[in-house]
């Protein structure tokens, strides 16, 4: 009963208003995998507070003007709508995801800054898009790298594919994603898992995505035909004294 009500409903909208799902799926507020397969798990992950978050931050990034003249983030702006004496701190259990632009320093040096910063600036919003859509959230750009996270392994993994999908011409996207426990603060996420996600993204090769052993074991293969995973292999990583076991992520 819940599925063919889920599947009226969603209907339903994609007939009265056809753009209407898409752009909340562009926000975040509704999970795409709701909108592919309507009734498979909640329409959404997002908190009335994150739906809000999401909504502003897709806003600022079409019209990043409306907020520079005030010198505020979306992110700022929500704080006011909290307690600032109680603490944000806390621990959770996420998939951490790094991208970053293979050849972006050459490309930089060969263009001009003006070019690349207009290509790193459509590569974020394009970004930001795919991982609301799969219920992500971007803590941070460093530089041309993104860091985000999950609270689905099957999400981050299928966000980072339509990332390296999506990479700016003529750059290549890489990914590297890891499992575990994080710190979870205001702005930022701290710990081990965040390091070894890093790690892995660096020893990926352009328009690769890579993933922890641990990552794999986590999905939920059965409800993610869309992805093919390869056979672990160890790798060592810089800062690690052992090597790490990572299997590279593909389409079937």
């Amino acid at each position: 009963m819940r599925q063919v009500v889920a599947e009226r409903v969603a209907a339903a909208i994609r007939r009265r208003e056809p753009g209407l799902l898409d752009e909340l799926v562009e926000r975040g507020v509704v999970r795409r995998d709701w909108v592919d397969r309507p009734g498979a798990g909640p329409i959404s992950d997002a908190t009335p507070l994150e739906a809000l978050e999401r909504a502003l931050a897709g806003v600022v990034e079409h019209h990043p003007s409306m907020l520079s003249s005030l010198g505020l983030s979306a992110v700022e702006l929500l704080s006011a709508a909290t307690n600032a004496s109680e603490p944000t701190d806390s621990r959770s259990t996420v998939t951490v995801a790094f991208t970053d632009l293979e050849g972006f320093t050459r490309f930089t040096a060969r263009e001009g800054d003006v070019a690349a910063v207009a290509l790193l600036t459509n590569h974020y919003q394009g970004a930001g898009r795919v991982v609301r859509g799969r219920g992500g959230r971007v803590v941070k750009h460093l530089g041309d790298g993104i860091l985000m996270t999950f609270p689905e392994p099957a999400g981050a993994v299928l966000a980072a594919l339509e990332m390296v999908e999506a990479a700016p011409a003529p750059l290549r996207v890489r990914a590297g994603l890891h499992v575990g426990d994080v710190l979870v603060e205001q702005e930022d996420v701290v710990g081990n898992v965040v390091n070894v996600a890093a790690r892995v993204t660096e020893s990926a090769k352009g328009g690769e995505v890579l993933i922890s052993r641990e990552l794999r074991d986590a999905l939920p293969t059965d409800d993610v035909p869309q992805i093919s995973i390869g056979r672990p292999r160890l790798r060592a990583l810089k800062g690690f004294d052992e090597p790490v076991a990572v299997c590279r992520v593909r389409r079937p």
